[in-house]
């Protein structure tokens, strides 16, 4: 069994996807500290040819609660709708776009781990991504360990001999280590590293063309 854990992202870039594609069960970080100014609650667009920012607005921001923890103020459908019509009313596939967008900006939950949760799941829906999808928070006594402890404890409780990370984590966690856990490290390497929005290609091109680029990756291995 392959399993990936990452925070939960506004609408994240295509090698997100790609990790949860890879896996048979992906990890919502949820009781993962808050981190301002990252990529939890934004992310860019392109308009007339220049990156904009789309953001979920917060009531509180604080890097000392958790994500689970943090409220949300929530969006204004038609406000974010209009600033995508504007941006892509011409793009190929822009209704489609617009219709998955005005489906998450419908969610009402105001906790924000829980909003892009379903963000999350709205996507995988759209692009058949059949992964499992689950929370850290579910595993009780997980959050009071640190680090890749808390990996080979998640890894271990769901029968896991195999835990994808992306490449920013080869700084963070040893193959060997994780041998020695019984666990098989992987990093996923995109060939589509560009730091845009899923809906950006949703809104650009077919549907048929994102999912075969979810395959358009290679693994590190140790």
């Amino acid at each position: 069994m392959t399993v990936s854990a990452n925070q939960p992202y506004f609408l994240p870039y295509l090698p997100y996807w790609q990790l949860i594609a890879a896996s048979d069960m992906f990890l919502v970080g949820d009781d993962y500290s808050f981190r301002k100014s990252s990529w939890i609650n934004r992310n860019t667009i392109i308009n007339n040819g220049r990156r904009q920012w789309l953001r979920v607005e917060l009531d509180h921001q604080s890097s000392f609660k958790n994500i689970g923890d943090t409220r949300i103020l929530l969006p204004r459908p038609s406000d974010k709708l209009e600033t995508i019509r504007r941006a892509y009313s011409k793009a190929p596939c822009f209704n489609e776009g617009y219709a998955l967008l005005e489906t998450i900006l419908g969610c009402t939950e105001t906790n924000l781990s829980l909003f892009l949760e379903n963000s999350i799941r709205c996507v995988c829906d759209y692009l058949d991504i059949a992964t499992e999808i689950g929370r850290t928070s579910c595993l009780k006594g997980n959050s009071l360990l640190r680090k890749e402890e808390r990996i080979y404890d998640f890894c271990h409780r769901l029968g896991a001999d195999t835990y994808i990370n992306a490449t920013g984590g080869q700084a963070l966690y040893d193959f060997e280590a994780f041998s020695r856990q019984g666990i098989r490290l992987r990093f996923i390497k995109s060939a589509h590293p560009e730091p845009v929005s899923i809906l950006h290609l949703v809104m650009t091109l077919p549907k048929d063309e994102v999912r075969r680029m979810l395959n358009d990756y290679s693994f590190i291995d140790g």
